[in-house]
């Protein structure tokens, strides 16, 4: 059979339905993936409540009040943790997004290289400043 693109397409009626599908399923790496968006999501869920619960109870605060509250180990490993966090769940779900509507080899290439060392700049760099700021 050929198409109006001249290309033959090539059916086979004798291989069942399964034998048909077999090889264009999941590639099982979507699983991984999955888990991560999950995960990093509900970590982000109470570190950001408590961000801004401590955003709000610094409010009006100078940056000396600021070193003081980021000296303390529990608050500069939560900021540290919510950054991660927050970084890490944007870049999958970014890459996720590309992955799906982005159809062109090279320009999905180029987007999910960018997007990714985008997030892992932009999070190195709040973890500088933070650090910068806690010790």
């Amino acid at each position: 059979m050929r198409t109006t693109s001249g290309k033959t397409i090539r059916v086979d009626i004798r291989r069942s339905m399964l034998g048909r599908a077999r090889g264009l399923g999941a590639a099982h790496e979507g699983a991984r993936t999955w888990w991560a968006q999950r995960v990093t999501a509900l970590a982000l869920v109470p570190l950001t409540l408590w961000f801004i619960a401590t955003m709000i109870g610094l409010e009006g605060t100078d940056r000396a009040g600021v070193r003081a509250w980021l000296h303390a180990p529990v608050s500069l490993v939560l900021l540290l943790c919510l950054i991660l966090a927050t970084f890490w769940h944007m870049a999958l779900g970014l890459c996720e997004v590309i992955e799906d509507y982005v159809h062109q080899g090279a320009l999905r290439l180029t987007l999910l290289l960018g997007v990714r060392a985008a997030c892992v700049l932009l999070g190195l760099l709040c973890t500088v400043a933070a650090l910068r700021l806690g010790l």
